[in-house]
């Protein structure tokens, strides 16, 4: 395989880094959570704020405009990237996608299924299934990062891609399973700004302010409308042009400016924002109960098993091979990292445990924090022994 190019060493670099700041966020808010600055912490995050222009509002605590807001434009440079592997990066070659593609799609399938066989008889735990379903690609590239030059420039493709393909599978969840309540004029107002999009783009409008203009407009009508507003984020993001005139992508240019703000910026802020678990009255049967351990057995287990036995089923057919410079154990490695979920995982239990649900939602970052742990430090270790030393220089 060709050296890995200047833009994914890049978007790795910003991705190792930006896990820093999560893990440091992380701590944060778990340290104030369990402080004498606890009720501080919520108080933070239940200040009241209005957005309101003539006879529209929109009045949501500091913690759902950073969940349903800030959130927003993590999942428009996620919706970037995902339109950019497509047509120019690494899934532009469907061969080279199909083991990653069925990796990742075995690595949601069956820590949901773990996690709702535990959960079988609990009709409102259920909705929970798909917390350990996701993989958070910052913490993932972090913990590969640790290992230096010893990782294959084809493994570290593998899981980019891989995870990238994963928060693809997260959007088609949040908006099949996480929606309901639907406003009807609300959605048409959405998609009459979806429209203009599709016109500015089929008339090859290239200046990118006109459709942040209409992306916010329809992102506050997808709000209102009852499905999540997050994914206004994603439809934004496919109509953004690839290319421009001369060798300018508009695209390209947009994902380069945002990483970093999203990376450095908002993710941890939405970290610092959902990991504060309170562990007062917590025990070991607290996480043997059946939303934690369905989560974290999901994370450690289901995913290395689906992404692993996915995997292995794809070589074994001939339908693809595994990645140059990759053996079985290296797979092991990444298969078990991939039960990182943290970012997207927190953010899913935030929408599966609201209203009537609101109790499990401690539970749920319990069994995320603990499941996230394991899976890191467990993969670091297989993938520590496993790939063979750094060449000397």
């Amino acid at each position: 395989m060709n050296p890995l190019s200047a833009a994914v060493r890049e978007f790795l670099r910003l991705e190792a880094s930006s896990g820093i700041l999560l893990l440091a966020a992380a701590v944060a808010a778990m340290a104030f959570a369990n402080s004498p600055w606890s009720r501080a912490y919520e108080g933070l995050l239940a200040i009241p704020v209005e957005l309101r222009a003539g006879s529209f509002e929109i009045a949501k605590p500091l913690l759902l405009w950073i969940n349903d807001g800030l959130m927003a434009v993590f999942f428009f440079l996620v919706g970037l990237e995902i339109k950019r592997e497509f047509l120019e990066g690494h899934l532009a070659d469907r061969s080279q996608a199909v083991l990653p593609a069925l990796a990742a799609l075995g690595g949601m399938a069956v820590p949901g299924a773990i996690y709702a066989a535990i959960n079988w008889g609990d009709p409102v735990a259920l909705r929970g299934w798909a917390i350990p379903t996701a993989t958070d690609i910052a913490f993932a590239v972090g913990v590969l990062a640790l290992l230096g030059s010893r990782v294959p420039a084809g493994l570290k493709v593998f899981l980019l891609t891989l995870a990238i393909l994963d928060d693809l599978g997260a959007i088609v969840v949040i908006a099949l399973f996480y929606t309901d309540h639907l406003s009807l004029p609300s959605l048409a107002v959405a998609g009459v700004a979806l429209a203009v999009l599709a016109v500015l783009n089929r008339r090859g409008l290239v200046a990118v302010p006109p459709y942040l203009f209409v992306g916010a407009i329809m992102w506050a009508a997808v709000l209102k409308s009852g499905v999540h507003a997050t994914l206004a984020g994603v439809a934004l993001a496919l109509f953004i042009p690839m290319r421009g005139p001369g060798d300018v992508s508009p695209l390209r240019r947009l994902e380069h400016d945002l990483h970093a703000a999203v990376a450095y910026s908002i993710l941890p802020l939405f970290a610092f924002a959902n990991a504060g678990v309170p562990l007062a009255g917590m025990t070991l049967a607290t996480l043997a109960s059946a939303v934690p351990a369905g989560i974290a057995l999901g994370l450690v287990a289901g995913k290395t098993a689906g992404v692993l036995g996915a995997a292995a089923i794809t070589v074994r057919l001939g339908l693809a091979r595994l990645p140059e410079g990759a053996n079985w154990p290296a797979m092991l490695g990444v298969a078990i990292l991939c039960g990182i979920g943290f970012t997207m995982s927190l953010f899913i239990g935030s929408l599966a445990f609201e209203g009537e649900a609101a109790r499990l939602a401690n539970e749920s970052r319990l069994g995320i924090l603990v499941g996230s742990v394991v899976a890191g430090a467990l993969g670091f270790a297989v993938l520590r022994t496993t790939l063979p030393p750094a060449p000397a220089r």
